[in-house]
């Protein structure tokens, strides 16, 4: 297992990231938080859904009274895009080891109307209480070392302004899940890779949102192409992530209807499981 060390890049420390600086929220009352999202995280015109699922966990964080997200779920109604926006949250219940709020983020259209991007609802509660027993049959993917992978910089050159988001983070693939890049897709639904902010930002709860949607969709394996919008996300964060890259493992096992699931574990480099996820996705077939 590699340490932090072979991160490729500097390192930021948590709060001097740029990704702490482009999920951070401005409470303007009790429940009412600003953000202007940024374009860095978007793919084409798509603001990344784990990023937006960060900025929304963030102002959720400022709004209950534990810190941690333990179990988030979003649906996405409408697709986000850079700029402005709102977040409106609210405790629904408190309790000695959980608490759960509910939160809205909108945007305003070209009409000036106020529309309802995506709604969450979470429960938070302290990673740092948690007894540290595991008792477990999964275990860490199978991924070669990351100097093994290969990540965007080792293709050809991307279409300026197709995938900001790319230049934020530290994305090696397996080898065994790139054939889509190559023109050759293996047909199976799997894709794992090496992950980690660009600027050598250690992993947080937070960032474990981000970490569970920011690979290249399943659907590339399976030979499908364009973009694969999430419908639904639920986030389980299981334990705050040792020092180091993560390794993020996603399959789907089900593509009907033109929707497909995607489910991701993430793995810090103590071999623990620090997140799991399922979503709902949908593809163009044709």
């Amino acid at each position: 297992m590699p340490d932090a060390a072979t991160v490729p890049g500097s390192r930021a420390a948590i709060g001097d990231s740029e990704f702490d600086r482009d999920t951070a929220v401005t409470r303007r009352e009790p429940g009412v938080h600003d953000i202007d999202l940024s374009a860095g995280w978007t793919i084409i015109s798509a603001v990344n859904g784990g990023y937006l699922l960060a900025v929304i966990g963030r102002a959720l964080a400022d709004t209950l009274p534990h810190p941690d997200p333990f179990s988030i779920t979003a649906h996405y109604l409408t697709a986000s895009r850079p700029g402005p926006a709102v977040i409106r949250s609210e405790t629904v219940r408190t309790g000695r080891t959980l608490s759960t709020g509910q939160a809205s983020l909108f945007q305003y259209d070209d009409e000036g109307d106020e529309v309802e991007r995506i709604r969450v609802l979470a429960s938070y509660g302290d990673l740092g209480a948690l007894p540290d027993d595991v008792r477990t049959t999964a275990t860490p993917p199978p991924i070669p070392p990351l100097g093994q992978c290969f990540g965007p910089e080792d293709g050809p050159a991307p279409i300026e302004g197709s995938n900001a988001i790319a230049d934020r983070l530290m994305i090696k693939l397996d080898p065994a899940t790139l054939g889509w890049a190559l023109g050759s897709p293996s047909g199976k639904g799997e894709m794992r890779a090496w992950f980690g902010l660009a600027d050598g930002r250690d992993a947080d709860p937070l960032s474990l949102l981000l970490a569970v949607d920011a690979l290249p969709p399943t659907a590339f394996e399976m030979g499908l192409k364009g973009w694969v919008p999430t419908v639904e996300l639920t986030v389980h964060v299981r334990h705050r992530p040792a020092p180091g890259p993560l390794r993020v493992a996603i399959t789907t096992r089900n593509l009907a209807g033109g929707f497909l699931e995607e489910d991701a574990e993430v793995w810090d480099s103590t071999d623990r499981l620090v997140a799991q996820s399922r979503q709902l996705a949908r593809v163009r077939l044709g």
